[in-house]
């Protein structure tokens, strides 16, 4: 198998397909099928694996726009304005970030007008958000 990890190996089969069973996971990282579940468990008590999503084409997603957008935050208000995004229902993943934006949000709404209001009204209006940078996702190439 060479010297990749088993950790690594059963990594990487999940984030080719989350929804692989145990025996495909094992069959294709090279172990056995309680050695999975061991790892698997291990990787999720951890906090390494977060959960389990499927990958969405925007194009193809009937009555839903998607955006990434960046979002710039006082820091003093940080903590706030974070756990108040993560409230918000149309934001489907907040991540930190160390590129332009300290926080970049994965935000749906069933079109563009929805998902404008959404950044107009919910997210600038958080207190301490002083910037939201929209980038509409319009067709999945890989």
């Amino acid at each position: 198998m060479g010297a990749t990890s088993t950790e690594d190996r059963i990594l990487a089969v999940l984030e080719q397909d989350a929804q692989a069973s145990y025996a495909d996971i094992a069959d294709r990282a090279g172990v056995s099928k309680p050695t999975v579940r061991k790892y698997i468990r291990k990787l999720e008590d951890s906090g390494v694996i977060v959960g389990y999503s499927a990958d969405v084409d925007p194009k193809k997603l009937s009555g839903q726009s998607i955006a990434l957008v960046g979002v710039d935050v006082e820091s003093e208000r940080y903590v706030e304005a974070t756990r108040a995004m993560k409230e918000l229902d149309a934001v489907e993943a907040l991540y930190t970030s160390s590129g332009d934006h300290m926080l970049m949000a994965e935000v749906r709404a069933k079109d563009g007008g929805s998902l404008g209001d959404v950044i107009s009204d919910e997210i600038l209006s958080i207190d301490g958000v002083t910037a939201a940078h929209p980038s509409f996702l319009q067709e999945r190439l890989k």
